[in-house]
């Protein structure tokens, strides 16, 4: 089994985005909040890496208090990020309105075009954990109740991991979909750690070897599976319990329609709160995927394109990428005869791609 190890943390720089934009309301949001409301004030909110949040704290049309949730980016990415977080949200919150808030706009800022914003509904979450069963039912539910609008794996618009856009383009097959990502995530991460060998090596022979053998039994042998709604970042940071109904709530989502089991990749790190036993929660409510027998190291392979990610995000910081060059070394070492092996061993005709 494929073990993700613990690194340090990486949170050691300080927000780009200047603390003046959440100082006061800008008029374009103020605008996208319902007829009548009325601002009475603005603060700090929550914590992020990359942007700004705050709680808009307003006094509606019939007196009642109501508080709304706002967070700040700026230059095109920061644009690409709310931009892709709205719609995300939105699908989500289509598929499932008690597990997530209510997205409201996105927009630039009046006073400032470079900018940009994302509004939704303020949920006063508590600090805890969400409830391991109700959260992977409601999530399992989400999924099964999701399916792609056009039966491709994909997005109707970019969606960013941290700062960095995912491969979102419409594909037929989950394998064809899936290694293309990854190889976007390989060139990614090499851009900004610089070239290596041995990790050359391994993702070339992960490309070719681990993808089709872990993922073409999925869509051959009789076999099948469905794109599903993904939040796409699911894990203890993402997460939470609404303090007014207890009920599990998902949010700063980056959707794409996948393999519902990709969905459980951030829950394989050990530095993680959200482990094993909330995999374990879900599979209760959404069968594994056959072959069975291949779950656990698909988990690993869908991790490793999600902490790939990670070293993308961190350029000098090497400790994602050596412990991704592990988890390569096992899969390549376990699966060196690919696909092609596997379906001479279980007697099933070979399906090339």
């Amino acid at each position: 089994m494929a073990i993700t190890v613990d690194p340090e943390p990486v949170w050691d720089q300080p927000i780009d985005v200047p603390e003046k934009w959440i100082e006061t309301v800008d008029e374009n949001v103020a605008a996208k909040l319902p007829a009548g409301s009325q601002v009475k004030g603005i603060s700090p909110y929550g914590a992020s890496y990359w942007t700004r949040t705050a709680e808009i704290q307003t006094e509606q049309a019939d007196g009642t208090p109501r508080s709304f949730f706002l967070k700040v980016t700026q230059n095109e990415v920061g644009k690409a990020m709310v931009s892709g977080e709205f719609e995300s949200m939105k699908a989500l919150h289509g598929a499932s309105q008690e597990l997530t808030p209510e997205p409201i706009a996105w927009g630039s800022f009046a006073q400032a075009d470079h900018v940009h914003f994302f509004l939704c509904e303020f949920v006063d979450m508590t600090d805890d954990l969400p409830d391991v069963e109700a959260s992977m039912k409601m999530l399992a539910e989400l999924h099964a109740n999701s399916s792609s609008p056009n039966g491709k794996y994909g997005f109707h618009v970019s969606t960013l991991q941290g700062t960095i856009p995912q491969f979102a383009e419409w594909t037929a097959s989950w394998e064809d979909f899936f290694t293309k990502s990854i190889k976007l995530v390989f060139e990614n991460e090499e851009q900004s750690q610089g070239p290596d060998e041995e990790v050359q090596h391994l993702c070339k022979e992960t490309l070719s070897k681990v993808v089709p053998r872990l993922l073409r039994p999925l869509e051959t042998g009789g076999r099948r599976i469905e794109p599903r709604l993904i939040h796409g970042d699911i894990w203890d940071g993402n997460t939470s319990t609404n303090v007014e109904t207890s009920l599990p709530v998902i949010y700063d989502a980056t959707c794409i329609y996948a393999h519902n089991e990709l969905e459980l990749a951030p829950l394989r790190p050990v530095r993680h709160r959200m482990g094993k036993q909330y995999v374990k929660a879900y599979f209760r409510h959404f069968p594994i995927s056959p072959p069975e027998e291949d779950q656990d190291d698909r988990n690993a392979l869908y991790c490793l394109r999600w902490d790939m990610n990670c070293s993308t995000l961190y350029p000098g910081n090497l400790r994602y990428r050596k412990m991704c060059v592990e988890v390569m070394k096992y899969l390549v070492e376990k699966y060196f005869d690919g696909y092609e092996g596997w379906a001479r061993a279980k007697g099933e005709e070979i399906v090339s791609r």
